[in-house]
C-alpha cells in the first residue's frame, strides 16, 4: 500500500470533519516524517511495520482516543509539547491567555506564576517569549510536573521552575506581577464529559464541582495574597461562566475586570487587577 491509498482508506473509515487531517497526522507519526512528506511522495510504498502502526492508531482513533494521546504530542504556541493521559491536552483557545499576558505585562524581570500547569504549555510559552521574566509553574500532580519539566528541558528554558502543590500552596511568599491559570472548570454533570476526546482525559483536570467554579473560586481568593498591588490575575473559564467569574472577582475587590473572547467568539478569559497602593 502506498501513502495516497492508505490516507484515502483511513479517511473514509474515520469520517467526520477532521478525518483527513487525523489520518495525515497519524501516518506522519508512524513514518517519523512531517506531513509535507505525504504530499511530496504520495506514491511511496509503506513498509509493513508502518502499515501495522497506522492500522493500530486508526483503530484506536475510531474508539475515540485523542490524537494527542496517540502521537504523544500537541503543538501549542508553535511549540511541540509532549502530552500523555496524565495532563490536559493543550487547546488552541488557551493561546488567548498567553497573548493577553504578553500584551498586558510589558515590564522586564516580571515575576509570573502559572497555577495548574499540566503539560507546562502556558508557562513554557511565556518563558520562551520573555527570557527576562522569572516564572513558577505549579501542579498538584507529580506526573504532570514530570511532563512539564521534560517539555521545558527540551526548549532549554532557564527562567522557569516547577513546584509541587495545590494552587497557591505551592507558591513562595514572593509577590507576583501576574498569576495565570487554566484550571478545571467543567460542571460535574456536564454531558460533554461523556463525548469525544473528553472521555479519555483526566477527570481531575476537567471537573470542578457542581457549577465548574470551585477551583476558580479558590484561585481568585488565594491569588490576592501573592500578587503585588496593581498586579494581574488571568483566568480561563467556560463559555457560559464569564458573568459568574466577573461577579466573583468584583466581590474580592479586583479592579479593571474584563472578559475577552477567543477566536470562536466565545467569552473565554476574565482578568482583573489587585488594588493599587495609595500614593
Amino acid at each position: 500500500m502506498n501513502i495516497a491509498t492508505a490516507l484515502t482508506r483511513a479517511t473514509a473509515r474515520l469520517a467526520g470533519d477532521s478525518a483527513r487531517l487525523d489520518a495525515e497526522v497519524l501516518l506522519s507519526h508512524c513514518l517519523g516524517k512531517p506531513r509535507s512528506h505525504l504530499f511530496a511522495w504520495p506514491e511511496q510504498a509503506l513498509p509493513a511495520e508502518t502499515e501495522r502502526c497506522f492500522e493500530t492508531l486508526i483503530e484506536r482513533r475510531l474508539a475515540g482516543h485523542p490524537i494527542a494521546h496517540l502521537t504523544g504530542s500537541r503543538e501549542f504556541w508553535s511549540l511541540p509539547l509532549a502530552v500523555t493521559p496524565d495532563v490536559l491536552i493543550p487547546r488552541p483557545e488557551t493561546e488567548l491567555l498567553v497573548e493577553t499576558a504578553l500584551r498586558r505585562l510589558r515590564h522586564p524581570r516580571a515575576r509570573v506564576a502559572d497555577l495548574g500547569t499540566g503539560s507546562g504549555a502556558i508557562a513554557i510559552a511565556l518563558a520562551s517569549e520573555r527570557r527576562d521574566w522569572r516564572l513558577i509553574a505549579t501542579d498538584r500532580s507529580p506526573k504532570a510536573l514530570d511532563i512539564a519539566r521534560a517539555n521545558a528541558l527540551h526548549f532549554a528554558l532557564t527562567n522557569l521552575e516547577f513546584h509541587l502543590g495545590d494552587w497557591c500552596s505551592a507558591l513562595p511568599l514572593d509577590d507576583f506581577d501576574l498569576i495565570v491559570s487554566n484550571p478545571p472548570y467543567i460542571p460535574a454533570r456536564d454531558p460533554h464529559l461523556l463525548q469525544g476526546d473528553l472521555r479519555f482525559e483526566q477527570r481531575t483536570a476537567l471537573v470542578s464541582g457542581p457549577d465548574g467554579l470551585d477551583d476558580i473560586r479558590q484561585i481568585a481568593r488565594c491569588a490576592r495574597k501573592h500578587l503585588k498591588p496593581g498586579a494581574w490575575l488571568m483566568l480561563e473559564h467556560g463559555y457560559n461562566q464569564a458573568q459568574a467569574v466577573t461577579e466573583l472577582l468584583t466581590a474580592l475587590n479586583y479592579t479593571a475586570i474584563e472578559t475577552l473572547d477567543d477566536l470562536a467568539g466565545q467569552p473565554r478569559l476574565t482578568l482583573g487587577q489587585t488594588m493599587r497602593a495609595e500614593p
